[in-house]
């Protein structure tokens, strides 16, 4: 612990509409705190920015692998299999790559006293 503030990891949710070409935006934060056993995902999906990547996109089916992340994150019966997994392992599963649309970016990590605030912060400063 440093000052108060507890280490934490954060990876952006990609999504990646047409993967053969590889083009990305930033749809989401992924953060996970040990220290305060937090695990969550904020998500928002630029419509706009998916058309302009792929005019034929399944814009219902992205949001709802966003929403899918954010569930996981959240636990119980939102998270399927992994309701009974600890927030650590939760974050490892959610962050293993993939090669569908929507797809975890690198592990970054930073150090925080308030986890929830660093995951809204992170979500205006990289996504929106």
């Amino acid at each position: 612990m440093s000052g108060g503030r507890d280490v934490y990891e954060y990876a952006l949710l990609r999504v990646v509409p047409r993967v053969e070409r590889g083009e990305c935006f930033n749809a989401g934060v992924l953060v996970y705190c040990r220290a305060h056993s937090y695990v969550a995902a904020r998500t928002l999906l630029d419509e706009q920015k998916l058309r302009a990547l792929d005019p034929t996109a399944d814009i219902v089916g992205v949001r709802a692998a966003l929403r899918a992340v954010e569930g996981v994150c959240a636990g119980g019966d939102a998270a399927g299999q992994a309701a009974g997994d600890d927030a650590g392992r939760r974050f490892r599963w959610l962050i293993a790559p993939r090669s569908t649309v929507v797809q975890p970016g690198p592990v970054h990590t930073g150090l925080t006293a308030d986890p929830r605030a660093e995951t809204e912060r992170l979500l205006d400063l990289l996504v929106r």
